[in-house]
This record gives structure tokens, C-alpha cells and sequence, in this order.
């Protein structure tokens, strides 16, 4: 008889499972990063994970290398070409649009979300395949003021999370009217390059994405390459202005980065990105930008709109990198230790209603040992332990021991619950 071996499977390449207790750590940046958006009135939105691959392509742009190298497509049995969601603006206004939410009087329309996206990229730390974002746009408003909200929100949203080591790079990319005047010279500025054959033909669909390009053989030929700030109309000079003054009115301090033109080609005027020092090559925390004219392209009407996505991911390898531990509470307050069967069957029943009156409370099952169960109480980090046998609820008491001081005292059984409750558990 040949024995059969049994087959062992991992987490595909570029992906990782979260699990307790960086889990914890996970979810509190979601809600740290979430909550400066949600008190200034972004309502929450949720989109598939999939979508056409044409809202994509059409979107983000069929020169980036989300849409030519790193989506997900899939064609289903019915024929529909579809991809992976690789970021969130589009799917979200596309969302907007199909439920007419600009038509219902209130713009700007303020949403956010959170939610994984795929790219198909080289796996490394800090980039995934599978990546975990918050995002929030603002939809329908053309004002200098919204975008130094959302960066002002995103700034908050960092700084709740304890993270000092990052820079905020801001650019402007100008508009339809002016940006035309600067394509031109940058055309003829990358002409004279000595550039691969992939990069100029990107540089034919849209020149602006050369300046994106990491490769250091690209970038130390761009030293002289003309700024896109010289070229802006006297109408986005004054946005840009705007944006700025009112950033430093706010304590929110930035970097002027002339290159930044981010990797998607939606944006326009106002174009932001937060780095953090710690990360090295991958060191990008979030950014995002106005994109006024995506509306437009995916078939909607003309809507100004701007936005931005906040990486889970990466904010929790910045938390690494600067030795910040956020300040948590234990998963379990009151861990629950009985000694036979008659006490396991009260005290499962006053787990139940401590549970629902809000006391996490968690009870040791399987029990073999008290000792074994005292250091399961303990690995719980739960601050008490309630410990009872048959003896005890014979006297109609549980002992409730502090396992930070090692004090144990007697608690009547039937005061448990209000007893747990004043200790502000």
C-alpha cells in the first residue's frame, strides 16, 4: 500500500495571510486612517472587486503599466472581459455615476472606502499583489480648498497613527488648457534621449509618464528636463497658490517636487504624494490628486473631483520602521477558568452575559489543568481571571483574580456582571 502524501499549500506569491495579533494592528490603521475622513462627512461606499476592463483602460490609461503589465484580467463563460480591481478612484465614480449621486443636490459628493486591490507586480517588501488601501474622494467640486482638505485629512490620518518620518511631495500638473503647451516641450526635450524603445513609444501616448519612470538610467537624464510649473496658466498658477497658502495656514508642511506626476493618468492641477524615509525603494505611504477630466473619459458628465488612497500595508511597515506600537486593547478582558463540569456550565452562561454586556470575555475550554489554564489567561492578556469550582458556587462566589497585581478575591456570582462593570471593563 503506497502512502499518500499529503500536499501542502502557501499563500500565493505576492499575497500574505494576516493573522492574529498583526491583525489587530491592521484594522486600527484602517480606522485611524478612516476617521479624519468620516468626521469631516465622507459617507462609506463599497465597489466590486472586479469591474469592465474597459473602466480601467479608459480610466487609468493604456500607457501606465497598471493597465499594460499589472491587471488581473479574466474573461468570464459569458465572454465579458473583466479585471481586478487595481485601484479604487475609478470604480468608485464609475459607482457614483451609475446611482446618479451627483443629480441628488449636495456636491461635492464625499465617499469613502476601504477595500484590497491586485496589480500583478515583482513581489517585493512592500509591494504586493494583493494591497489593502483607504481611499477618499470628493466628487463634483472644482475649489483649492477641498484639495487642502483631502491632503489636510490624509496628514491627520498619518499623525493619528503616531508616524513622523514622512514628507508630503506636492506638485501641480495643470489643465487641458496649459498642459498642452508643456507636452509639446517636453516631447522635444525627450527626443534627444537615449531612451529604450518601450519608453518612447509610452512617451508618444504621454510623455508626463517618463517623468514616473524609477529606472535610474531614465531619471539621470531628466535633470534638465523642462518643469511642468513654468508652463501653468495663470488660472491653475493662482489654484496652485491657493492650495499651498492654505496648507501652511493649517501646519501641514510640504515639499515642492516638480516630477511628481504620480503612476495613473487621470490627474490634473493638484497632484500630492506622502513617502516615509523608512521604506526605501517602496516608500510611497498614500497620495492622490484632482482629477477633473475621469469623469469625462468613462462616460459621464464633466465633474471636477479629487482624491486620494492611503496604503494599510505600508502604513503598518511604518510603524515598523519608526518602532511605534499602537496603543491596542486586549482582545480579551475577562478570561474564565472552571473547575468541573457543573462550574463550566454556570460559568458558560455568565460568559454569555458578560459578552452582552459589552465585557470581552473569553473561557477556557479543553481544560486539563488549572496551571495549563492560568497560562492560557495569561497569554490572553486579559486583566482578570475568574476562576470557580463546584465548591465555590456552592457558596454562591467566583474568584476574581488581577493578573497584573496577582490579587484575588472572592465576588458573589450573582454581582459578577455589575462587579466587571465597574472596573471600567
Amino acid at each position: 500500500m503506497t502512502e499518500e502524501k499529503l500536499s501542502t499549500f502557501t499563500a500565493p506569491k505576492g499575497t500574505y495571510d494576516l493573522l492574529p495579533p498583526e491583525s489587530a494592528t491592521f484594522l486600527a490603521i484602517r480606522e485611524r486612517l478612516s476617521a479624519p475622513a468620516r468626521r469631516a462627512g465622507y459617507g462609506y461606499i463599497e465597489t466590486p472587486v472586479f469591474e469592465d476592463v474597459k473602466l480601467f483602460s479608459r480610466g487609468v490609461g493604456e500607457s501606465t503599466d497598471i493597465v499594460t503589465k499589472e491587471m488581473y484580467n479574466l474573461t468570464t463563460k459569458g465572454g465579458d472581459e473583466l479585471a481586478l480591481r487595481p485601484e479604487g478612484t475609478a470604480s468608485v465614480l464609475r459607482a457614483a455615476l451609475q446611482a446618479n449621486l451627483h443629480k441628488q443636490g449636495n456636491l461635492p459628493v464625499k465617499l469613502w472606502y476601504s477595500g484590497s486591490y491586485y496589480r500583478y507586480e515583482r513581489a517585493q517588501k512592500g509591494r504586493y499583489r494583493q494591497f489593502a488601501q483607504v481611499g477618499a474622494e470628493a466628487i463634483g467640486a472644482e475649489d483649492p480648498a477641498l484639495d487642502a482638505e483631502l491632503i489636510i485629512l490624509a496628514d491627520d490620518a498619518f499623525r493619528s497613527l503616531g508616524l513622523r518620518d514622512y514628507r508630503l511631495l506636492l506638485n501641480s500638473l495643470g489643465d487641458q488648457r496649459c498642459r498642452p503647451a508643456y507636452r509639446a516641450a517636453l516631447v522635444a526635450f525627450l527626443a534627444g534621449l537615449d531612451l529604450d524603445e518601450e519608453t518612447r513609444r509610452r512617451a508618444e501616448i504621454n510623455p508626463l509618464r517618463v517623468l514616473d519612470d524609477k529606472r535610474e538610467s531614465v531619471q539621470a537624464q531628466l535633470g534638465d528636463a523642462p518643469k511642468l510649473r513654468d508652463h501653468l496658466c495663470e488660472e491653475c498658477k493662482a489654484y496652485d497658490a491657493k492650495v499651498r497658502e492654505l496648507l501652511t495656514a493649517n501646519g501641514v508642511a510640504f515639499v515642492d517636487d516638480p516630477k511628481l506626476v504620480r503612476g495613473l493618468d487621470y490627474y490634473t492641477r493638484t497632484t500630492f504624494e506622502f513617502v516615509h524615509d523608512g521604506l526605501g525603494a517602496q516608500s510611497a505611504i498614500g497620495g492622490g490628486g484632482r482629477y477633473d477630466g475621469l469623469s469625462e473619459m468613462i462616460g459621464g458628465p464633466a465633474l471636477p473631483s479629487v482624491g486620494w488612497a492611503l496604503g494599510v500595508d505600508r502604513s503598518y511597515l511604518a510603524l515598523e520602521a519608526e518602532g511605534v506600537a499602537l496603543d491596542l486593547p486586549a482582545a480579551t478582558s475577562v478570561y474564565v477558568v472552571a473547575l468541573g463540569e457543573e462550574a463550566k456550565n454556570v460559568l458558560f452562561a455568565k460568559v454569555v452575559e458578560l459578552r452582552r454586556a459589552g465585557v470581552a470575555t473569553d473561557l477556557a475550554f479543553g481544560v486539563k489543568s488549572i496551571k495549563n489554564a492560568m497560562k492560557s489567561a495569561d497569554r490572553s492578556g486579559a486583566r482578570f481571571a475568574l476562576i470557580a469550582g463546584d465548591r465555590d458556587l456552592a457558596e454562591g462566589v467566583v474568584q476574581l483574580k488581577d493578573l497584573t497585581t496577582g490579587e484575588q478575591t472572592p465576588v458573589a456570582l450573582a454581582a459578577l456582571v455589575t462587579t466587571l462593570k465597574e472596573k471600567q471593563l
